[in-house]
């Protein structure tokens, strides 16, 4: 059993790895079409075809591109009066000689619709009456009889993802763009959350002016059990961070190291981030830049708070073990 399964698995696996040698100018021009469509991308397939229609359909609208599903059947009979010249037809047959697709061929050309073909025949109907046409053959299918549709759907879905994500990127289709599509959920709580939502008020961490020594800064962050401390202008303003990684910067073996002024090993410049700033966004720049905190300001760069790389690491388990 478990070998019938890995036999299906690398099937379909090299069914994917062959369509890297076929990519070419075609996947190109249909990436612009549709980053010019100015109607929706409307999807058509029957069958397995239409089933991974439907999937692409569902990734191309949650990342930024308006798209619709036409069951082929359902157009034949009335529901072709949805697309319109602006739009873009992403017609899926792997044969693509599909009767249902093929019907609808002359009534979306008069309608002015251009037409990319995803199909596994480049001499079938369908190509031969595409815009674009894209290569989504395999060799075989990982069904034994070779009939039911296997490897081909796969490689048809892989094909628009592969749409999907290049469009995403010639969009700058960012986090925002994408919380903004998925309010719902887990992913979307996780996505919205905000620096506000989960930082801490800065009373809560030491803090020093700038001529503060060395063994007084040990001092502050051992009573308040913290790694680092604020350094804070007379006024009140940020005037830098200094945690104890900073004592590196030190002679740490000097009689006169607990003596010296913070003002020498401090961060003078440290990474903020601002109260409406993603949350995943600041994670990411503290695990990159190996960071302990960040200070939070305003828009008048006022210190509003400090967010610790500990409470999002919890908030990110948290939202990953709600999925």
């Amino acid at each position: 059993m478990l070998r019938h399964a890995r036999e299906v698995i690398q099937i379909e696996a090299e069914a994917v790895q062959g369509l890297l040698d076929r990519l070419d100018e075609n996947f190109v021009r249909a990436v612009q079409l549709l980053l010019e469509c100015q109607g929706r991308v409307v999807v058509t397939g029957i069958g397995k075809s239409g089933l991974v229609g439907r999937k692409i359909v569902a990734t191309l609208t949650s990342t930024g591109t308006p798209a619709a599903f036409l069951h082929p059947v359902e157009g034949l009979h009335g529901d072709l009066g949805m697309v319109t010249a602006k739009d873009v037809i992403l017609a899926i047959s792997n044969s693509g000689e599909t009767s249902e697709i093929i019907h609808l061929l002359p009534s979306l050309q008069k309608i002015g619709a251009k037409i990319i073909g995803l199909t596994g025949s480049l001499d079938s109907t369908l190509a031969r009456s595409s815009h674009i046409v894209i290569d989504v053959g395999v060799e075989r299918e990982a069904c034994p009889l070779g009939l039911a549709p296997t490897s081909s759907t796969t490689a048809t879905l892989v094909i628009g993802d592969a749409l999907a994500v290049a469009l995403m990127r010639q969009r700058k289709f960012g986090e925002k763009d994408f919380a903004l599509f998925h309010p719902g959920g887990s992913l979307g709580e996780r996505l919205s959350f905000k620096i506000k939502d989960i930082m801490r008020p800065a009373k809560d961490f030491p803090s020093l002016t700038s001529e503060k020594t060395v063994g007084e800064f040990l001092s502050a962050i051992n009573r308040c059990g913290a790694d680092f401390a604020l350094v804070l202008q007379p006024g009140g303003g940020l005037a830098g961070m200094v945690s104890d990684r900073d004592l590196r910067r030190g002679e740490i073996g000097s009689p006169d190291f607990l003596k010296r002024s913070i003002k020498k090993i401090m961060d003078p410049n440290p990474p903020t981030t601002e109260e409406e700033a993603p949350a995943s966004e600041a994670m990411r720049t503290m695990v990159e830049k190996n960071l302990l905190a960040m200070p939070v300001l305003d828009n008048k760069n006022n210190l509003k708070g400090v967010v610790i790389l500990r409470d999002l690491l919890s908030w990110k388990d948290r939202g990953d073990a709600a999925k």
